[in-house]
């Protein structure tokens, strides 16, 4: 848990770095919104990790010119190339009037697209950073009530205890959790343990287990 009043390119350099020290060998796959340095600094730690730019967070501003099914062919393409197609289309049909909103996902393209290579289960796990930004409003429903906090240790005592609430509710499977598994064999030679692949855990959850798991001495997001 880490406390800052900005999320500056330093405050990301050093959570990443802390991350390290305490024993993070490597993070597989990042999905992430993009806020400054934020990426820089995973690069610079963890030199091997994907990342995945949140594909909900690019169009959100876009959504109030463009109706958001536009952009949906896009995103729920079958494959990159395919993706690709509707994005010309996409351009075609919008670049005159709007054509900033094209440019910049192609600008961003490389992150955007990176979800394409895995099955569809594994794709809902990691397109969107939603599942976390959820987590942090159900962190903000315990937190609202009290608008001060004496000191950083008071604050950390809350959201703990906010978060043994929370967590409770985190009992739901996972569906299709064994085609989700297949996702990680662009990971095999990291994830090998005795000739097998291994995951932590005996079963899938929408526990942090799932979330943030150890497998072989690397971990994913």
């Amino acid at each position: 848990m880490w406390i800052t009043e900005n999320e500056s390119a330093s405050f990301w350099a050093s959570v990443c770095n802390e991350l390290r020290n305490r024993g993070v060998e490597d993070i597989l796959i990042t999905c992430r919104d993009n806020l400054s340095g934020f990426s820089q600094a995973i690069k610079d730690v963890f030199t091997k990790t994907e990342q995945q730019l949140c594909i909900i967070h690019q169009i959100r501003n876009s959504t109030r010119y463009v109706s958001y099914k536009d952009f949906k062919a896009i995103y729920q393409a079958l494959s990159e190339d395919d993706a690709l197609y509707h994005l010309e289309e996409f351009k075609d049909n919008w670049n005159k009037k709007y054509p900033q909103i094209s440019k910049s996902l192609e600008d961003n393209w490389a992150a955007l697209s990176a979800y394409f290579k895995y099955p569809a289960e594994v794709r809902r796990l990691i397109y969107t950073t939603n599942a976390v930004d959820s987590f942090h409003r159900m962190l903000r429903k315990y937190t609202k009530t009290k608008t001060v906090f004496p000191s950083d240790d008071s604050l950390r005592k809350s959201i703990y205890l906010s978060i043994q609430e929370i967590t409770k509710k985190w009992c739901m499977p996972v569906q299709n959790c064994k085609r989700i598994t297949v996702g990680c064999i662009y990971f095999k030679t990291a994830m090998q343990v005795s000739g097998r692949v291994s995951l932590q855990g005996s079963r899938c959850s929408t526990s942090p287990d799932l979330i943030f798991g150890k497998v072989s001495s690397r971990y994913f997001i």
